[in-house]
């Protein structure tokens, strides 16, 4: 006979109701009955499209959990579905779940979840009727804030591992294909790159310059990366005098807030393809502490590269196929100004209104001189807009010495109300050019102010 746990959490935020129902099968004794595993297509459908948003070079796209409509990040670097933030949902329900503890790259060592099993997620036409998943509750860990867009989870391993999935990064599409119908070789043009697995993770190896000449160097190849490479070990890399590199923020991975150098990189090749002066990130050893590496890792290839690319992934052939698109030869940027934004809560925003009421007034007289009076009526809406706040900065940084803190809210940029931008954009804008001005209002402890700085080139 089995037991039947069903654990409730109630939530309240404004006038929304949070509601997750975990149901915990706990059997002494039984075998657990899956359906079909994994996740299939219609034994009809040769291919299937799905639109993604790109933010930070990330690959975002609409997925369907139990009934419920999510947005996840799709994610090589992971080797099992995680779900979060979601106390911004109305209802989500999980099955089968049990504790589990899991460790990310960050500074904050293994985080508490739930394993949930049995749950239907698609992704387009491609659906999993027995999907495994970890709930992760800890609300520092929401990436919706520091993305300026709803992420509710990471999809990885389980979906690539079915399918070729091709990542258009220029048309931003991605294309699942039926393996009853797929060609060994989806692209005759494209540089073929043999994969190795480790951990249910995608590894590649690469030619990368050092100080006497080059190495093959083994990577990572995670699309959940905005950055474009790291590297564990920066003695060829690193240097004093003249120094070449400067500390900043590196990312948020599972375990918390990331840091390191940034450098440059003479060269990466992959197959023919010759990428020059790499942005590289060198995580500091406290953030690799607490993490179990394969042990012939050196680093990371992640979307700041492989956007670069039309990239086609076939886990069951152990390849990945490159074709260089319109973003190839573009520079590799950083933040300049040394300041990270994000989403913390909302603000009321007040907006002038101004429509036509009346008649027109055509009378013509002297002292007119044949004007026309328009009748105008001021109004005014209201809305709730998110509240853009300093999250990390760079010690020394042109944000930093201009007098910017972390907590202060940013309430314009360059003169437009900060919520009318995109936090990606605002990213971008942060790297764009150097000596570009840029010009804030903030408000802290209530009072507004004004800052500005210019963008500094550091590498």
């Amino acid at each position: 006979m089995g037991y039947f746990f069903i654990l409730r959490i109630m939530r309240f935020s404004f006038v929304l109701r949070f509601s997750v129902i975990f149901s915990v099968l706990l059997f002494f004794s039984m075998q657990l009955s899956y359906g079909q595993e994994g996740f299939t297509l219609p034994e009809n459908v040769k291919r299937d499209k799905v639109s993604f948003e790109l933010v930070n070079n990330l690959v975002i796209i609409p997925v369907e959990l139990n009934g419920t409509k999510l947005s996840f990040l799709l994610d090589t670097g992971v080797s099992t579905t995680l779900l979060f933030s979601i106390a911004q949902n109305d209802s989500l329900q999980l099955k089968n779940a049990v504790p589990a503890s899991i460790r990310g790259l960050g500074d904050g060592g293994s985080i508490d979840a739930l394993k949930s099993q049995n749950n239907i997620l698609r992704v387009g036409k491609a659906v999993d009727k027995s999907h495994s998943l970890y709930v992760i509750f800890d609300q520092s860990l929401n990436f919706s804030p520091r993305m300026g867009v709803p992420i509710h989870g990471i999809l990885g391993y389980d979906f690539f591992k079915k399918f070729l999935v091709k990542t258009d990064y220029t048309s931003k599409k991605l294309t699942v294909y039926n393996p009853k119908f797929s060609k060994k070789n989806p692209c005759r043009s494209c540089e073929v790159v043999p994969l190795e697995f480790h951990s249910n993770k995608p590894f590649a190896r690469m030619k990368v310059s050092v100080r006497n000449g080059f190495e093959d160097k083994l990577f990572l190849l995670d699309t959940g990366s905005s950055d474009a490479l790291w590297l564990f070990d920066e003695t060829d890399y690193i240097s004093e005098l003249p120094k070449n590199y400067f500390e900043d923020y590196l990312g948020l991975g599972l375990s918390g807030s990331i840091y390191g150098k940034r450098s440059k990189i003479e060269s990466l090749s992959i197959g023919s393809y010759d990428l020059k002066e790499i942005g590289t990130s060198f995580p500091d050893g406290e953030s690799l502490r607490n993490i179990v590496f394969f042990n012939h890792r050196e680093g990371t290839i992640g979307a700041g590269i492989l956007k670069r690319f039309t990239v086609f992934m076939d886990y069951s052939q152990q390849k990945m196929y490159l074709r260089k698109n319109s973003n190839f030869k573009k520079p590799f940027y950083y933040n300049m100004a040394g300041v990270t934004l994000q989403h913390d809560g909302t603000v009321t925003v007040k907006e002038v209104q101004e429509y036509r009421t009346g008649s027109l007034n055509m009378a013509k007289s002297d002292a007119n001189n044949g004007s026309i009076t328009i009748p105008v009526v001021q109004s005014y809406s209201l809305f709730l807009a998110p509240r853009i706040v300093v999250a990390e900065l760079r010690e020394n940084s042109p944000a930093a010495e201009a007098g910017l803190q972390i907590g202060d809210e940013v309430v314009t940029v360059n003169n437009k109300p900060a919520y009318k931008y995109k936090l990606y954009e605002l990213s971008a804008l942060f790297s764009s050019k150097a000596g570009r001005t840029i010009r804030l209002t903030i408000s802290r402890n209530g009072e507004e102010q004004k800052i500005k700085f210019v963008l500094k080139k550091l590498l």
